[in-house]
């Protein structure tokens, strides 16, 4: 295409902005282009830009579009005209919407190739060199990075290909398959869409190709249960420009700001390394350590289990999650984060999820031989001895008691909150 790509680096988060602006002013830009972030700060950043763009006169156009989502957060409404704040009506909107305009999952064509002379004239920006990683964002070993470079393979090419393998392949049984770990039968599709390598529009219109043209909300049942999952990555980015104080540390009900939580060193650092003593637990974060990836139904087990049975304030679960996942994204992260008195007992969840155990004796070697349910509960299900025996530890708290004191906490808490 010849077009050079030019990074610009900042010491500080605040000094992104200006950064922009200086080459802006330097190379005399006439247009600046960019995707809205729905972040406060990321907002504010912009905002900031445009506005010193207008004081100092200097003629730069500034253009951004909105194209994390399909459909504009806040562009759906109750009938009284205010947000939507529920998923179901939410999903049933954007469904109509999609179906009513079309238009919304086309595609910009490629932009036409520069003239080769712009690489003579644009000589100095072709010729500028990507920096390095600071420390703190490289891999800890080159055996590291070799792993999960197989695991994800970057680029746009290997996103797609890994889009069509899915919908060829998996979509056909992902709904009844998408809550069990052990079949990996997710589209793995998320980190392409964290780092805009392949946009959720090209993903849905391969999706609606695939579903011979169908609506979403017909058709294939696996196409719709996929694309369900999409919608609520749309939802939350809705919430957020909704509620923005969620992309701010706090809760979504401001009222759980007020728990007390534990000072568990030894449960973090347990949690952290899966040896809670909870085998659908541990499986989950070893996975997560291994692959720098989780499955979503784990997801939802392990933050769980953080914030109501070890009573483990919520963010710092949050922010290992920011720094060890793949597929971070802000809106997901938090939303998926929110304290809530709902409780997972994940005894019951691997009975459900993992019936044969497969997933917790793949993640968790110390299990592996097993036999039966006693691998979703071996402290308890086997005798002393034969625990003993496995080298894997006993549960760090009771998981009725660890829950009654929870729900007692949160409510105690919650209610000295009111004035």
């Amino acid at each position: 295409m010849n077009i050079p790509l030019v990074v610009l680096t900042a010491e500080k988060r605040g000094e992104k902005g200006k950064k922009v602006l200086e080459f802006v002013q330097e190379h005399n830009v006439s247009h600046v282009f960019g995707n809205i972030e729905y972040e406060v700060d990321e907002l504010r950043r912009d905002i900031d830009l445009v506005d010193q763009l207008v004081k100092r006169n200097l003629g730069t156009s500034f253009h951004v579009v909105h194209d994390q989502t399909v459909v504009e957060p806040k562009a759906l409404t109750t009938g009284s005209g205010g947000p939507m704040k529920v998923f179901t009506p939410y999903h049933k909107a954007w469904l109509a919407e999609v179906s009513n305009n079309p238009e919304l999952l086309s595609i910009a064509d490629m932009p036409s190739k520069n003239d080769k002379k712009a690489k003579t004239d644009l000589k100095e920006f072709f010729s500028s060199e990507i920096p390095a990683l600071p420390e703190s964002k490289q891999f800890a070993s080159t055996k590291d990075r070799d792993r999960i470079r197989k695991l994800w393979p970057a680029g746009h090419e290997a996103g797609i290909k890994r889009l069509e393998h899915f919908l060829g392949k998996k979509v056909k049984a992902y709904k009844k398959n998408r809550s069990t770990p052990a079949t990996e039968n997710s589209s793995r599709l998320s980190p392409y869409f964290a780092s805009g390598v392949i946009s959720v529009r090209e993903a849905l219109k391969a999706a609606m190709e695939a579903n011979d043209g169908e609506d979403f909300d017909s058709g294939d049942a696996g196409i719709s249960s996929w694309v369900r999952e999409i919608v609520f990555r749309e939802f939350y980015r809705h919430m957020l420009s909704i509620t923005p104080h969620d992309a701010m540390n706090l809760p979504h009900n401001l009222k759980f700001d007020f728990v007390q939580w534990e000072d568990d060193e030894e449960g973090w650092k347990k949690w952290c390394e899966g040896r809670t003593g909870v085998p659908f637990i541990d499986a989950g974060m070893r996975q997560l350590r291994e692959e720098a990836y989780m499955h979503n139904r784990l997801r939802m087990n392990t933050s769980s289990y953080l914030r109501t049975n070890l009573l483990i304030d919520y963010r710092k679960g949050e922010r290992f999650f920011a720094e060890t996942l793949v597929d971070w994204d802000l809106s997901n992260n938090t939303q998926g984060w929110e304290p809530s008195y709902t409780v997972f007992n994940p005894v019951v969840q691997a009975e459900k999820c993992d019936p044969d155990g497969e997933y917790i004796r793949r993640w968790v070697p110390e299990l592996k031989d097993v036999k039966g349910k006693a691998v979703f509960d071996p402290h308890s299900r086997l005798s002393q001895g034969e625990f003993e025996k496995l080298g894997y530890p006993a549960p760090h708290v009771d998981f009725k008691e660890s829950k009654e004191r929870c729900i007692q906490r949160y409510k105690q808490d919650m209610a000295d909150a009111d004035p």
